[in-house]
């Protein structure tokens, strides 16, 4: 497996406002699919000179499974092109961590029974966020420039339920602050759902201090034990914010009232990102929150929803224990981002093929930038399967430079896979120059037509770990088999 690097330095990068890169390439145009208008959108920023991006992160009280890489993996891609098409320093991504959930209290709780709550809390925080960096870096995802911890950030969320409130948005009832969803004339804009699904999903909360069931939480007051804050609307208790109410603020506190794009997994459409379009519009009194807004599909595992009834709950270090980080991220990146995936072991294996394959054919030497096919496929609304195809084009014919920064852009490091290689590769039971003398003798065996006993040292031999492969032109090579 050849090693390579690629040198992408500051400044050779494409410019949107341009209209080509520093080596006269000539743009193609971004266009995304939004959720909000249903379409596929030319994209452009509501400020020419700073992209802003926020994306809902992790609740960390466990480790996160493979349905949570999904996003994380899409939008560092997102990330990736937008920082490719206007300049690493034009662009800022804003991806959070929520330290504050009734799941997080509960995780404390059972792990720490002897800690003061607050004290486990952070322990339990503090240990999850460490183990998602350290499955991120694993899995060839970039650093957000902002990862903003919701605790850190309740100021924000006090000052937006006071203006709620003042606006006649959101009441006090019995201790909590609701955000009162009849004020709001278009509510519903974003998931586009009927009135009677969102009052079924709006009870799943329900509550007889609610003037309406599809009201829904910004503030309640804390349990005694539990983590509190001074209230806002002059609540005399201790309480602490609910959880739309905290993207609301962090987006808010580092990309502005409105900003470009919002993204996360299809699931959070209703209610998480409704609410949070409600809370921030009614706020700010704005037209949008976010001007696009992008949704990745569901994952399941081999056919089966993801459940840990099922037996098929398989978290990312899980994964990283048989795959190296890379093999996940293309696994995830064959599937356009939109659509549904089928996350399998033999989609596994065929990505491991494919990697070593482009790997084994890109240069040392790489070119600065990703391919112009590439490219032109990923701003075509994130299109990596056609992307993808491009990708063995290259590797099929003269553009083994261009694969080798293609490979980079994306995010894939021959260096990770080889140490994986290394330190996953089989300890044999026989040693090469025994190899040799067995398919000598084997190859032998089939000349005098004893396939029994050519059947036979092929059984023995992968059974030592050792797989062979009769080829076309008459012979034989072999193989480790893990």
């Amino acid at each position: 497996m050849q090693q390579w690097t690629a040198a992408l330095k500051e400044g050779e990068h494409m410019s949107a406002v341009s209209g080509a890169d520093n080596s006269g390439t000539v743009l193609p145009e971004l266009k995304l699919y939004n959720t909000l208008t249903r379409q596929r959108e030319n994209f452009a920023p509501l400020d020419s000179k700073l992209v802003r991006m926020y994306v809902c992160g992790p609740t960390v009280y466990d480790l996160a499974h493979i349905g949570n890489a999904r996003p994380v993996i899409v939008f560092d891609l997102v990330y990736r092109l937008l920082r490719h098409l206007y300049g690493p320093a034009h662009v800022k991504y804003v991806r959070n961590i929520t330290d504050v959930d009734d799941k997080i209290n509960a995780r404390a709780a059972q792990d720490h029974p002897g800690l003061d709550l607050n004290e486990a809390i952070a322990k339990v925080t503090f240990a999850t966020e460490a183990q998602f960096h350290d499955d991120l870096e694993a899995l060839g995802v970039l650093h957000p420039d902002v990862e903003p911890r919701a605790t850190e950030h309740i100021a924000e969320m006090r000052e937006l339920i006071e203006r709620l409130v003042a606006s006649g948005h959101a009441y006090v009832a019995e201790d909590h602050v609701l955000f009162s969803v009849p004020g709001m004339p278009d509510y519903g804009q974003l998931s586009h759902r009927p009135l009677e699904d969102m009052i079924a999903g709006a009870r799943v909360d329900v509550a007889p201090y609610k003037r309406d069931a599809m009201d829904f939480v910004l503030w309640k007051p804390s349990k005694p034990g539990e983590p509190g804050w001074s209230s806002p609307a002059g609540i005399a208790v201790p309480g602490r914010p609910g959880w739309h109410i905290e993207c609301s603020a962090m987006s808010w506190k580092h990309l502005g009232e409105t900003f470009d794009i919002h993204g996360g997994g299809i699931d959070l459409v209703f209610p998480h990102h409704e609410n949070e379009v409600a809370q921030s519009r009614c706020a700010f009194h704005t037209g949008i929150m976010a001007k696009t807004w992008m949704h990745n599909g569901f994952l399941q595992v081999e056919g089966e929803k993801m459940s840990k009834s099922l037996g098929n709950f398989v978290t990312i270090r899980d994964l990283l224990a048989d795959w190296p980080g890379d093999v996940l991220r293309l696994n995830m990146l064959k599937t356009h981002y939109r659509q549904p995936i089928d996350w399998t072991v033999k989609g596994l294996e065929e990505s491991a093929k494919t990697l070593e394959q482009w790997f084994d054919a890109a240069a040392i030497e790489a070119y600065p930038r990703p391919a112009p096919a590439v490219l032109e496929a990923l701003c075509d609304d994130l299109n990596t399967p056609k992307a993808i195809a491009e990708m063995h084009a290259l590797k099929d014919h003269a553009g083994k430079k261009a694969l080798a920064g293609t490979l980079a852009f994306l995010g894939f490091e021959a260096a990770r896979v080889e140490a994986w290689s290394v330190a996953h590769a089989p300890v044999l039971a026989i040693s090469g120059p025994e190899i040799e003398a067995r398919i000598a003798e084997r190859i032998a065996a089939r000349r005098n037509r004893d396939f029994a006993a050519s059947d036979r040292i092929r059984d023995e031999l992968l059974a030592q770990g050792v797989a062979l492969k009769d080829n076309k032109d008459g012979t034989t090579t072999w193989e480790a088999k893990r």
